[in-house]
């Protein structure tokens, strides 16, 4: 077959890893991560304009290398050729290869903020989607001295710590390993963020079946949802993540 894949930047390394050892001929189109920073509408917007620009007459389908996101898939609809997607909520999912095992390690280790090869070169930069970014326009990208200035000390030490400490949340770090990194750069800045700001770390053993199937043409009903043509992408509200409803 040949397919059309639109993904975000964070698969980076995984998705053309998995393109090389492919069956298929597949295109890349990669979108950057900040999409995710600027809310459903906006991320749903610039993925339409990626669907609309594909010509359809060259490829059997189109993949979206994404999870459900924000909800940025919602409303995205297949034309003439079917449209395949993950059934997960979001990326960590597809690194760990089932949504099962995701599911279980986050009800078992609360507080903990996954990295991957992709998360540490393309997922920490907040200005990749500039000023229509939600931080940016919360105020989440201000510095504490900036907050001071407009809105006196006691708000800004209070706004601070609401919208700016976006880790407080968080006590370890999970550096997921893919087996295509080429060598242990990745794990060992992991493995210092995570001593530099005293918290925990484990490495997980990541899976690369669910990116493989997914550009293999693997797509059984539990893993992915194929939207045949005049369908769009809808929530399911279960453990299917998300389902196909016929467009208005």
């Amino acid at each position: 077959m040949r397919l059309k894949l639109i993904a975000c930047e964070i698969f980076y390394r995984e998705l053309c890893a998995a393109v090389a050892q492919s069956i298929n001929q597949i295109d890349v189109e990669f979108l950057p991560k900040g999409l995710h920073d600027i809310g459903q509408a906006g991320m749903s917007s610039r993925l339409k304009e990626a669907l609309d620009a594909v010509d359809e007459s060259r490829y059997e389908a189109i993949l979206l290398g994404y999870a459900l996101c924000s909800n940025g898939l919602l409303g995205l609809a297949a034309r003439t050729i079917p449209l395949v997607v993950p059934r997960a909520h979001d990326c960590i999912t597809l690194f760990l290869g089932d949504k099962g095992r995701y599911l279980d390690y986050f009800q078992k280790n609360p507080g903990t903020y996954f990295k991957t090869s992709g998360w540490i070169e393309r997922g920490q930069d907040l200005a990749q989607a500039g000023q229509d970014t939600i931080q940016h326009l919360s105020g989440m990208t201000r510095s504490y001295e900036e907050l001071v200035a407009k809105y006196g000390e006691d708000n800004a030490r209070f706004l601070h710590d609401q919208l700016c400490n976006m880790t407080r949340n968080y006590n370890k770090i999970a550096f997921i390993e893919m087996g295509i990194e080429p060598d242990c750069r990745f794990e060992q800045q992991a493995s210092a963020d995570a001593a530099a700001l005293g918290w925990k770390y484990e490495k997980l053993q990541g899976d690369m079946s669910l990116i493989q199937d997914l550009l293999d043409g693997r797509w059984d009903e539990g893993r992915f949802l194929t939207v045949s043509p005049g369908h769009c992408i809808a929530p399911s509200y279960d453990e299917q993540v998300i389902k196909a409803e016929k467009t208005a």
